[in-house]
């Protein structure tokens, strides 16, 4: 493990303006110099280049991001660093969250750079995105077990930004025995978490705060839910009394999964349609058919600031389609988890489509993820979930 006479990284002249405002990330191109003894995965000291200590942090030459900020102090980074890290997160996790459908650490947000760990239930999932994280993997383990006693802990790091790290993609149980069946509560419903093959982690926990705020909305209404993958807002409507909700999703498999959870609530009020969102969207704004409340939770249309464009569009044409088949005075209930669509612009490309759809949208909620997804003021990256919910009117 790092010891405390750790080697040092220089920044070049002015780069160590973005450390002062309190970024974590800093890129190879802003690296003068790294001493000879520094190594792939190393803790280092970062210096300005006139000398002045700025904190350490994960080093990484092969990866873009080289350098991942720790601690703006010389206190040793080692495994009681880590643990009380992560004493840290869960604490504050402890004030307002259920620890059984929570995310516990949130990387960077959390001072734990490229380290995020889920509870389902029983089981805690961890995903570890960065080489000096991966090397405390048996510290994190003890961590966890320590502070919540989990049936298991499970890895899902098989996201390929690995790769960009150097790493082989990785996934298993770390400790303990894994159960048959996951079962997990969100806001009083039930759901089954598949954290072996689901996507990320095996469910998305960013929703939850939101998906309770659409309680008053649905009451007694029809309710439309498009991507709806396993059905978390498709339930959570069933659960809050509308009539009737209509679960649509392109993947056979996550509808059934959504089926299996209806059933495990017992929700009988619900219609599964296996299609692509856009095209039955559009050929159902040709029929008479509306709805009280329309629900759009895509997955992210753009990964990258190159593909923006295109994912305004996308944006823009489900949003046009979802309103028009909102009845007057229903309600919109509209999401983006794409980080590189800034707020501002989501809410200027549900503008565009408000204008070309003919309604008046009046804003009743502009919501971000969840408190146990903090935002960082100073890194804008770590916010990326908008949830909109919008009453439209047509007048």
């Amino acid at each position: 493990m790092p010891d405390h006479h750790n080697p040092t990284c220089t920044l070049f002249p002015g780069k160590e303006k973005r450390v002062y405002q309190a970024q974590t990330w800093i890129y190879r191109s802003e690296i003068a110099k790294a001493e000879a003894a520094a190594k792939p995965g190393d803790v280092v000291r970062v210096c300005a280049a006139n000398g002045t200590f700025l904190g350490q942090a994960f080093y990484n030459p092969q990866s873009q991001m080289s350098l991942r900020l720790l601690t703006r102090s010389e206190t040793p980074v080692d495994e009681g660093f880590i643990r009380e890290r992560i004493h840290r997160a869960v604490a504050y996790r402890r004030q307002f969250a259920d620890l059984t459908s929570c995310r516990l650490i949130y990387s960077e947000s959390d001072g734990l750079p490229g380290l995020v760990a889920d509870a389902f239930g029983p089981v805690v999932v961890i995903q570890i995105m960065c080489l000096g994280m991966d090397r405390y993997r048996g510290t994190i383990v003890d961590a966890l077990n320590e502070e919540l006693h989990p049936q298991a802990v499970y890895e899902r790091s098989d996201a390929p930004v690995r790769r960009l790290e150097g790493l082989e993609e990785t996934t298993g149980l770390l400790s303990g025995t894994l159960p048959e069946e996951i079962l997990m509560q969100e806001n009083g419903i039930r759901f089954r978490v598949d954290v072996v093959h689901g996507q990320k982690t095996g469910y998305f926990l960013d929703q939850k705060e939101n998906r309770a705020a659409i309680a008053p909305f649905v009451k007694g209404g029809t309710v439309l839910d498009c991507f709806t993958h396993t059905g978390a807002f498709a339930m959570h409507a069933a659960n809050y009394g509308a009539s009737r909700v209509t679960a649509l999703d392109i993947s056979e498999e996550a509808l059934n999964t959504a089926r299996a959870n209806a059933e495990l609530n017992g929700f009988t009020n619900m219609d599964f349609v296996c299609a692509n969102a856009f095209d039955w969207l559009k050929a159902k704004t040709q029929t008479e058919e509306r709805y009280d409340v329309v629900i759009l939770d895509p997955p992210a249309f753009t990964k990258t600031r190159a593909t923006v464009d295109a994912a305004r569009r996308g944006y823009k044409e489900i949003n046009l389609r979802g309103m028009k088949l909102v009845k007057d005075g229903g309600y919109l209930v509209t999401c983006s988890c794409s980080q590189h669509m800034h707020k501002d612009e989501f809410v200027r490309v549900i503008l565009e489509a408000a204008r070309d759809a003919h309604v008046r949208l009046m804003q009743v909620e502009l919501r971000t993820q969840g408190r146990d997804h903090p935002i960082l003021p100073s890194m804008p990256e770590t916010e990326y979930l908008k949830c909109g919910i919008f009453r439209v009117d047509r007048i």
